[in-house]
Formats: C-alpha cells, structure tokens, sequence
C-alpha cells in the first residue's frame, strides 16, 4: 500500500488538510473530526481503492484501512500536516459534533466500558466455578464462600464502581462520589437481591408524614450515574458560594449530605424502577414463545450498531446478570456479528478483483473480536442485500440459542474471547459455537447463491 498516496486521496475527499480539526486512529479506521462537514465528498472517500470503505458517525469520518496498515496511514497524515496534530481533545471535538442521543449514548459509554475488565473478570470466576462444580468438584461451605466473594463483590459494589466512574466522567471528586456509592450499598439499608427474593422487607422512613420504602442499591446502574453526576454538580456549585477557607470541610460535608438525600428520597427509586422496568421489557421479549424475541433481536442487533446505539445496551446486560445472573444477549450479539460475518466472508470469496477481495477479507476480520463496523460500512452495506442475508443469519443464530438455551456468565467480549463465558461446562462451549456456526453458515450460503457481486 502507497501510504502517501491513500493519504492525499483521502484529503482530497474530505476537503483538503485545512479541513481537518482533529484525526486519531483505532485498530483497524481512521478517525477523522472536520471543520466543515459539507465540503465531505463520501462517493469519492468510498471510491478510494486502497481502502476498505467509509463511514460517517458519531460526529466521525471513519475511513476502513485495516489492522497493520491504518497506523502507518496515520502518521503519513500527520507529516502532511507538518507533524502538528494533537489529538489529546479528540473526544471533546467528536463529542461537540454529536446529536443529544449520540451524546447520551457516548456518555454511558464513557462511563461504563472503564468497568468491563471487573465484569468480564467476575464472568470468568463464575464460569470456572460452574465447570468445577459440573466436573464434579466438592467445595467446603468456606470454599464456596471464598468463590462468592470473587463472583458477587463486583456486582455488589457495582454502585460504587459506576458512581467513581461517572464522576471521572463529569469531573468531580471521584472519592467523594466512592463515598456516596458505598453508602447506596450500606449494610444498614435492606439488601435489594434479599427484597427482591422476599427474604426481607424494605425501610420504612417516615419524612414529613410521608412513608418512604428504602432499599440497598446492589447491582443498579441508572442511580449510580446519577450519583456520580449530581457529586460533580454540587460540588462545583458550592465552591462558588463557599469560602475557600472553608471549602476542604464544608464542600464535602453539604455534597455527601446533599446528594445522598436526594438519591435516597428523590431519583434513585424512580431511575432504579425505571431500570428494572426496561430489563423486565427485555426480558419479557425474550419470553415470547418460539424464540420469536430471541429471533428479532439475532437479526436486528448489528442495525442498533449501525446507529451507535449499541453501548447502551450495557445497562440492559448489567441489569440481567443482577437480576438472573445470566445474560442471553451476548450469545444474541454474537449470532448477529456471525450471521454478518457469514455474508462478508461469501462476498469476500466472489470478488475477482484482487484488492478489493484483500479489503473485504482486512475489514472482516475485526469481526472475530467482536468489532464489527468496518465489515458492515466496508462489506455487508456496499453490496445491496448482502446486509439482510447477514440478518437472516442472525436470526437463525438466535433461533438456536432459544433452542439450546444458551447464555453467558457475563458482559463485554464476544465472538472468539466470547468462548471464555461459557467455560462453566463443555455443553455450553459447544452449544455457543454452534450458535456461531449456524448464523455463519446460513449467512454465508444465502450470500453465495445470490451472488452479489457479478459484475465487481
């Protein structure tokens, strides 16, 4: 690949170099924030040939070079630009660029993919447990309460987890915001998973005649974020009316006061019924009878990608692991990653030209890793049906996931790390690769038959 080449072809896509605010590059794209969207020619950025493909999102010119290649793209852009690009504010420039859904979605984002590590960790722990047990493993009741302390404690704290992050987020104080998470979790308030289960009754606070029902917030994310929020908020408003003689006792003091009234009485029983009601609504989608939810949702989840709206189906992961302690859909995520991976792969095998097969092959392989925008902006999108025959696939994914039953011990990974979820018993290996072998296959014949590509 001429880097240098691919570079000005680029520019002269997007406007020239006087066009460009801000540029960074991930594994396998270019990331490109302008000045001026409209100078944008997208037909000639998806014309360019040593690429893989265009996109535009989430305040983004995203262009599909492919791993390997797409750092050495990058910094022949940046001696173009005479070596000054600065990319330290490239998430405020693409973030000033985003619509208000785009704005919420990228904030969740920010807020709870730092946490993934923890969850897919505890996921791993719970699997392992699972095989021992399934192996046939006898545990001492210590044991066994050694293993829940290495399963349960994230989602226990995960209030606090989420509280840090959020105010990292909004830049407040993240210890005071720790503080506040720890308390929305205190021994002191009714466990939420025991009054869930009947094994104990909420708090009962009279406040001004009223009676307010109190319970732990384990497991919850909605009240988190807003802990974290409303600690940065009042922090930087008091400090404007404090003293700053007395800011290191007072600001404090009135924040941890302040926030954990409003969340005990106010917000974190309305955002914490409103989280329980949308996991209750997915979950009563995935009861419909004969998989039909599970069905939908194989074939639909990468469309919620192509809007970026995918990150804030975290809330709803989090929610089913604390509620069931399983999560359905991730194997659901996976067969729809497979069934469009089935699709590129069959369009990959009919191209005869020879660097667009490379492109096609370069921009798919992401997928395996769970990354899959530049198979679906690359491939799948450019070649008319070719992105239904990758839903079909999806469904029929889904399709055996309800029939095997098939859900994962956590959140985070997918496709091949994915595999990591499911080592509680070699039955739900199996039965998870069969889910990914099925939506491949069907994809990848369906494809093959109607051949899109005739004529490329």
């Amino acid at each position: 690949m001429n880097y240098d080449a691919t570079v000005n072809e680029i520019l002269e896509s997007i406007g020239g170099l006087e066009n460009i605010r801000n540029a960074e590059h991930c594994a396998t794209r270019l990331r490109l924030i302008l000045k001026d969207n409209d100078k944008v020619n997208s037909d000639r950025a998806k014309e360019i040939k040593q690429i893989s493909g265009y996109f535009y999102q989430s305040g983004q010119h995203q262009f599909i070079i492919g791993t390997g290649k797409v750092s050495h793209v990058y910094e022949s852009l940046k001696r173009a630009l005479g070596g000054e690009l600065d990319n330290s504010d490239f998430k405020q420039d693409a973030f000033a660029d985003m619509t208000v859904s785009q704005k919420v979605v990228r904030t969740l984002a920010d807020i709870l993919i730092p946490l993934i590590p923890a969850l897919v960790t505890t996921g791993l722990l719970m699997g392992l447990r699972g095989m021992m047990l399934h192996s046939g493993v006898e545990f001492s009741p210590e044991t066994l309460a050694l293993f829940s302390m290495l399963t349960d404690t994230a989602f226990a704290f995960l209030p606090v987890l989420i509280a840090y992050s959020a105010a990292k987020k909004f830049g407040g104080n993240a210890i005071i915001a720790i503080v506040v998470g720890l308390m929305m979790v205190a021994p002191q308030l009714p466990n939420a998973w025991v009054v869930a289960n009947g094994g104990s009754d909420p708090m009962m606070v009279n406040l001004l005649g009223i009676n307010f029902p109190l319970v732990g917030y384990q497991g919850t994310v909605l009240p988190a974020i807003f802990a974290g929020w409303f600690v940065s908020y009042l922090e930087r408003n008091l400090r404007r009316f404090i003293p700053a003689s007395m800011d290191l006792v007072f600001t404090p003091f009135l924040t941890i006061t302040i926030a954990v009234f409003v969340i005990l009485f106010g917000f974190g029983p309305i955002l914490q019924s409103i989280e329980h009601g949308c996991t209750s609504l997915v979950r009563m989608a995935l009861d419909l009878p004969l998989g039909i939810g599970y069905i939908l949702y194989g074939a639909a989840q990468q469309m919620i990608v192509i809007t970026g709206l995918h990150h804030a189906l975290g809330v709803i992961e989090i929610g089913l692991l604390n509620e069931t302690g399983v999560n359905p859909l991730q194997p659901l995520g996976t067969a729809s990653m497979a069934g469009q991976f089935g699709a590129a792969i069959a369009v990959a095998t009919l191209l005869k030209d020879k660097l667009k097969k490379g492109n096609a092959y370069s921009a798919s392989m992401s997928t395996l890793f769970g990354i899959t925008e530049p198979l679906l902006f690359g491939v799948n999108l450019q070649y008319g049906k070719v992105f239904l025959f990758g839903m079909v696939g999806g469904a029929v994914g889904g399709l055996v996931t309800y029939v095997l039953g098939i859900s994962a011990t956590g959140m985070g990974i997918t496709f091949i790390p994915g595999i990591l979820l499911y080592s509680q018993s070699l039955t739900a290996v199996i039965g998870y690769l069969t889910v990914i072998a099925s939506a491949f296959t069907t994809a990848f014949i369906l494809t093959r038959i109607y051949n899109p590509v005739k004529n490329a």
